[in-house]
């Protein structure tokens, strides 16, 4: 489905995740994911990244957060390679955990900080 908020929504994915990360998940894309998908372009890329309101790079801060306190690894390792593209530290990282720690617990930031430090310490991110 080709639409305006679908278009924001890939510019805005492809501008936090890079080219080769889009490409690759449109190419793995099936019939059992390709509406899930869709929904992810249109609604998280397309009408909440693509807001105003806010920058890629303090989007990306709290994403890593909200991922950190739930306890979401998989996807907070992605939303920390992707940090190269938003604009967010490791400095910041490094704040945005100690004060998960504070209001999501030290078992969560903990997890988050080995996994930071993983992806941090790899000279060339991959998408894998």
């Amino acid at each position: 489905m080709e639409n305006e908020l679908y278009e924001k929504g890939m510019q805005t994915r492809r501008e936090v995740l890079g080219d080769v990360y889009v490409d690759k998940a449109e190419k793995m894309k099936t019939d059992l994911d390709k509406d899930f998908q869709e929904y992810i372009t249109n609604n998280v890329w397309g009408a909440v990244w693509s807001r105003p309101g806010l920058t890629k790079r303090e989007r990306s801060m709290i994403t890593i957060a909200l991922l950190a306190a739930l306890g979401h690894e998989a996807e907070l390792a992605f939303h920390l390679r992707a940090t190269k593209n938003t604009g967010a530290t490791e400095e910041d990282v490094e704040e945005v955990l100690l004060h998960t720690a504070v209001y999501a617990g030290v078992p969560a930031a903990n997890s988050a900080f080995k996994i930071a430090k993983e992806i941090f310490s790899q000279k060339e991110w991959s998408w894998k």
